[in-house]
């Protein structure tokens, strides 16, 4: 489904036929989503309707064969997935989180350009692994190391997660940079399927989010040096990956709460017409979840937009009010997306507490419980006071 005109694209038609092939991918992932939570399985349909529709090379540049997608058409899909299913979601805002950086930093560089060609090409599915041992989600420190071996490079790392894993194209994985660097000093590294194996070393069984299928594996990775990113890593985790995976995380936590809101909005319409009218006792619930759920969308906004004004400049983006900014986003979206769904469950009733129905937010419930914990909020907040202590205090309502 593309766009047949005799001109280029504008940026409005772009993003227009982008949200279109979105929503004819959601469908197919709504169709599954609740056989994908049943049967905590990846949800393969949804997956090779985001491949038919192209959307997985979205964001890898028109010269390279992609759409030219910006953060925001991104954060788009995301929302529209999210209201479809959960896990399918958070699979294309990580992979997309993944593509950002390497589009991001290995511009210029052939090895990263190929691979982005192949993902414009083939719809391959990029998994990100950062979490590792007992470090858990500290992904600003790598007990693994990448150690050279004649003309390649080998990484041995014991990934706690890996989501999506076993069904990807390839890994995003970061590293230490070398054997006697200190766990700060990491590079990202991009390898394909055929650079690596991997060992199961545990499963996921859990309250929701179950089809983003985030075991933990043994990564063994042999590669060519150039498949390791010239730039720091934590430039990289400053610049891209914090701010994007942060904007696609929050759209999708979003689409997860308004598919909850959407069904709390049908409930209450449907009692008050049993009524004869009159509002039933949760419609103050309804409020509250609607209130939520713009609350939420409105930070997403402002730090899409955000983003966008900091553009390639290195020195804007390190600059702290930005960094507070992207950070929190995560912190404050997923508290918000939680009282949104857990409002939408009290306006339902025992209609939206059951597991059948029209009107249940069961799903929504468990799948949306990961948002604060995912990355925990605590290590967030704990990060970022030692980060802004020594910041003044604003003076004033415009400082």
């Amino acid at each position: 489904m593309t766009i047949q005109h005799g001109h280029a694209a504008s940026p409005l038609e772009a993003g227009s036929d982008l949200r279109a092939r979105a929503a004819a991918a959601a469908a197919i992932a709504a169709d599954h989503a609740e056989a994908v939570d049943r049967e905590a399985r990846f949800p393969a349909e949804a997956v090779e309707a985001l491949r038919a529709e192209r959307l997985l090379g979205a964001g890898i540049p028109i010269a390279l064969g992609g759409e030219g997608a910006t953060t925001e058409d991104l954060a788009e899909i995301a929302y529209a997935l999210g209201r479809a299913c959960a896990s399918t979601a958070m699979i294309f805002a990580m992979h997309q989180t993944k593509v950002a950086c390497i589009v991001r930093h290995g511009a210029g560089e052939p090895w990263c350009e190929g691979v982005m060609r192949r993902i414009g090409a083939e719809q391959l599915l990029m998994a990100s692994s950062t979490t590792e041992g007992q470090g858990g989600g500290n992904v600003r420190a790598s007990s693994a190391a990448i150690e050279p071996d004649g003309g390649s490079v080998t990484l041995e790392r014991a990934a706690t997660v890996i989501s999506y894993g076993a069904e990807a194209d390839g890994i995003v994985t970061v590293a230490r940079r070398a054997a006697d660097a200190a766990a700060s000093d990491q590079v990202l590294c991009v390898f394909l399927k055929e650079d690596y194996t991997l060992e199961r070393l545990s499963g996921w069984e859990t309250l929701g989010m179950r089809g983003t299928c985030s075991a933990g594996f043994r990564l063994r990775a042999r590669a060519r040096p150039e498949q390791v990113l010239a730039a720091r890593y934590q430039e990289i985790h400053g610049q891209t990956m914090t701010p994007v995976s942060h904007i696609l995380w929050s759209s999708a936590w979003a689409g997860i709460a308004a598919g909850a809101v959407e069904r709390a909005q049908a409930f209450t319409r449907t009692a008050a017409r049993g009524a004869g009218g009159q509002a039933p006792p949760g419609a103050v619930h309804y409020a509250r979840a609607v209130s939520s759920l713009r609350q939420a969308r409105a930070l997403i906004a402002q730090a899409i937009d955000l983003f966008a004004e900091a553009g390639e400049d290195p020195s804007r983006l390190s600059a702290l009010d930005v960094q507070t900014t992207l950070t929190m986003l995560k912190v404050e979206v997923s508290e918000l997306a939680v009282a949104a769904v857990s409002s939408a469950l009290r306006a339902n009733g025992l209609a939206g507490y059951r597991q059948d129905g029209a009107f249940s937010v069961g799903r929504a419930l468990r799948d949306i419980l990961s948002a604060p914990v995912m990355i925990h909020n605590d290590r967030i907040l704990a990060n970022l006071s030692t980060l802004t202590l020594m910041s003044p205090v604003a003076a004033s309502l415009r400082d």
